[in-house]
């Protein structure tokens, strides 16, 4: 794979892995109160919770989601860190151009040339390629047609 395609899906991974983290956020953040004068949503008056007949209460999936949700922001930070540094390595590892602007433009010229060359001789192929199919359809024809004359109709 070519370095221009490797920075190129490196920045895709780079995207998915932002996105990611901002929906998995969202998702997954707890409510936070905006003020102690704003009510909550569904505000009134809020059952007590029965009391818990298990005098060794083990930890909720609700208490083990917050603890995952304190980690999620630090590993998916980390993740993006990391594609970060892959990329600004690829970005390293790409060769400097030499001579400047005015030897680069000069060899975009040459190769414009080069390219208009080639781009001649395969019109000039493409022409004779044409005539040749036109001979084959007309030979193909008048064989056809003397197929059909060699058969005797009964």
């Amino acid at each position: 794979m070519d370095a221009i395609s490797q920075l190129q899906e490196k920045v895709n991974t780079i995207a998915t892995i932002a996105f990611t983290t901002i929906g998995t956020l969202q998702r997954d953040a707890p409510p936070v109160r905006i003020s102690p004068n704003y009510p909550e949503s569904g505000s009134g008056p809020t059952p007590a919770p029965a009391p818990n007949p298990n005098p060794n209460p083990t930890p909720t999936p609700a208490a083990d989601s917050d603890a995952d949700f304190a980690k999620q922001p630090k590993l998916m930070s980390a993740e993006l860190v990391k594609a970060a540094k892959q990329f600004d390595a690829l970005v390293a590892a790409l060769p400097l151009s030499e001579g400047g602007e005015e030897a680069q433009l000069k060899r975009i010229a040459q190769l414009e040339a080069e390219n208009d060359a080639v781009g001649q001789q395969l019109e000039k192929q493409l022409e004779a390629a044409e005539r040749e199919l036109q001979e084959v359809r007309e030979l193909f024809g008048q064989a056809a047609d003397h197929c059909l004359n060699l058969k005797k109709p009964e």
